[in-house]
């Protein structure tokens, strides 16, 4: 099972970007599937997650701004970001669990830059 993420890019301070990332396999299999945020220098944060009933959650500084969303006809994952800040600037990744099976996916990461 692979997951892919797309959508990077350069943009400027209060733009946006869609990053989407699709997945191998049914996402729906997935009890919960995210977007974490590595900025420069950094640790490893959550973004926004959707678990399989469509709740959703988000870190308090892209609520409002950020939206993550579910397709699983296209076994996608999407996060529409708007009002893009020079703090959003980071690598990010896609990320998919399965609990009852131990399974804790990641794509490969796309780069986010914001400039000023």
């Amino acid at each position: 099972v692979q997951l892919q993420a797309s959508g990077g890019g350069l943009v400027q301070v209060g733009g946006s970007l869609r990053l989407s990332c699709i997945a191998s396999e049914l996402i729906s299999r997935f009890d919960n599937v995210a977007w974490y945020r590595q900025p420069p220098g950094k640790q490893r944060e959550l973004v926004a997650s959707i678990n399989s009933g469509g709740l959703t959650n988000y870190i308090d500084s892209v609520k409002g701004r950020f939206t993550i969303s579910k397709d699983n006809a296209k076994n996608t994952v999407d996060l529409q970001m708007d009002s893009l800040k020079p703090e959003d600037t980071a690598v990010y990744y896609c990320n998919a669990k399965r609990y009852s099976f131990g399974v804790d996916l990641w794509g490969r990461g796309t780069q986010v830059t914001v400039s000023s």
